[in-house]
């Protein structure tokens, strides 16, 4: 059995939050790259080459990279094995976030009571924690900083088995095509497909961890993600919503067994020019 202090939870939640707000993820920027000579439009090549000046800017001066920095998201994988010592595993996680934000001078973005006061938490915390278990010794941290207009478009609807392949497009494209600008474009798309009403949502936003450019290892889901980047493509919304050909850097599916009368979907809207994760190992 192999023990960790709380401590160290903390510390690395604590970079891991600093990291995504900073410094833009390597396979992102080579994506906007890509996208911006790629883009047809002259206005959305000029939008695309502010949005790279702007992260280089923001990692060379350690500034945030976007004014929205996020409701920290947190997907940790406990080993069986590992012990946890010294405090409170969440908790422990709530310092970091609260560290980064105040060392960071990042925005704090989370309200208390959402229905009647909004009153705000003053450290962004807390954070939103997924805990699955497994095997091993270790304890792996990926941690997103979510912002709130790309969150606000995301979409979940049951759909009825029916509906099959052709409905979750449609349920994708018009998702797509509803946020328009709003989402800040171009977007990655998160697809979660199946499990129930209340996963379908994690799946989406987990899928939205993955390397962009990477290839799914289900071919039906390889093949459905490529069919939506292309049609998503051609809705025409383009780099901020002022035309063009690339409203979307990539689509990622991840999807989990389901009753036979369902067919939840979640679809995950994240800013591509603020897509920020890190992950670490402890």
């Amino acid at each position: 059995m192999r023990t960790l202090h709380v401590d160290q939870i903390t510390q690395a939640v604590r970079d891991l939050c600093l990291e995504a707000n900073y410094v833009m993820g390597e396979d992102v920027r080579q994506a906007l790259e890509v996208a911006e000579m790629r883009e047809v439009s002259p206005l959305g090549r000029e939008v695309l080459g502010q949005i790279l000046a702007n992260m280089a800017i923001a990692a060379e001066d350690r500034v945030p990279m976007c004014q929205d920095t996020g409701t920290v998201v947190v997907f940790a994988e406990v080993g069986q094995e590992l012990h946890i010592a010294g405090g409170d595993f969440e908790a422990a996680i709530d310092r970091g976030v609260h560290e980064a934000y105040d060392v960071g001078y990042l925005r704090k973005s989370m309200i208390a009571q959402p229905f009647t006061a909004r009153r705000n938490t003053r450290d962004n915390t807390p954070a939103v924690i997924h805990t699955r278990l497994v095997a091993g010794d270790r304890l792996g941290l990926s941690v997103l900083a979510k912002g709130g207009g790309a969150e606000n478009m995301s979409r979940a609807a049951m759909l009825t088995p029916a509906q099959g392949r052709d409905g979750i497009k449609q349920f994708v494209l018009e998702t797509v095509r509803i946020a328009g600008p709003n989402a800040c474009p171009p977007v990655i798309v998160g697809l979660g497909i199946g499990g129930t009403f209340d996963s379908v949502g994690r799946l989406a936003k987990h899928a939205l961890l993955r390397e962009i450019g990477s290839v799914n290892p289900d071919s039906d889901a390889a093949e459905l993600e490529a069919e939506l980047l292309s049609e998503i493509n051609k809705l025409g919304i383009g780099p901020h919503g002022f035309g063009g050909r690339i409203s979307a850097l990539a689509v990622h599916v991840e999807s989990f067994p389901c009753h036979i009368a369902s067919m939840p979907v979640a679809v995950n809207l994240q800013c591509g020019p603020a897509a920020r994760h890190r992950v670490s190992e402890l």
